[in-house]
């Protein structure tokens, strides 16, 4: 499961340089950073546009039979279980510089690139009901890597960045081997602050890495 997210650039200008995407000038004045981002809250989607990549914002809750879904499972995208028209039409990226997954003991960890790059998940979009509303998402999910199975026993689908255009833009049937756990090199693992149990904060203290098994003076109960 993949509940909460970090995107910690100070505007969505260097998002879209790192990432070669463009952005529009009102979308950009409803960023902000976000170091524990939430279901129902608005994270930044990649999609393909005309001619290039286009970075714009999204309700994470992808809406079925009126319950929003954070995550869908990998392996149902094919299987025809309400998900296939979407895998195969309105795939999309999320973007992020890491997520949390938090152990039996409620004790959080920071997933993150070594070199503080951004990660794309593989998403699916849903359409708004009327033109003015945002779209909604979901994240993808499927069985960790070893770094993760330490944690958790699901991660998101962490998307190669030599395979980013493929997903947004080729057939279903060329891209269903991306629904994969990321390498192990992908990403390293950092014990946080329980700051980051309750989604009342959202600042850069949830990012204060803590040794494992040492007593956090900021624990908080979960979920927030």
């Amino acid at each position: 499961m993949c509940a909460r997210t970090t995107l910690t650039r100070k505007n969505l200008r260097e998002i879209a340089e790192e990432l070669e995407a463009e952005f529009s000038e009102e979308d950009a004045r409803l960023y902000r950073p976000r170091y524990n981002a939430a279901p129902s809250e608005t994270l930044w989607l990649l999609r393909q546009g005309a001619d290039r990549r286009v970075i714009a914002p999204a309700i994470w809750g992808y809406l079925a039979s009126g319950r929003p879904l954070i995550n869908v499972r990998g392996e149902r995208v094919g299987s025809g279980a309400g998900f296939r028209e979407a895998f195969a039409s309105r795939r999309c990226g999320v973007i992020c510089d890491g997520f949390f997954e938090w152990n039996k003991r409620h004790q959080p960890t920071w997933f993150h690139r070594a070199d503080g790059g951004l990660i794309v998940l593989g998403g699916l979009t849903q359409s708004p009901p009327a033109a003015s509303d945002m779209p909604r998402f979901t994240i993808l999910t499927t069985r960790p890597n070893r770094l993760v199975a330490a944690v958790h026993d699901r991660m998101p689908l962490v998307l190669p960045a030599e395979r980013i255009d493929d997903w947004l833009v080729d057939e279903a049937a060329r891209v269903i081997d991306l629904v994969a756990p990321a390498p192990e090199a992908t990403l390293i693992a950092t014990p946080v602050s329980t700051r980051v149990n309750s989604v009342r904060n959202d600042d850069p203290a949830c990012l204060v890495p803590v040794q494992p098994g040492a007593q956090d003076p900021q624990r908080e109960l979960f979920p927030g």
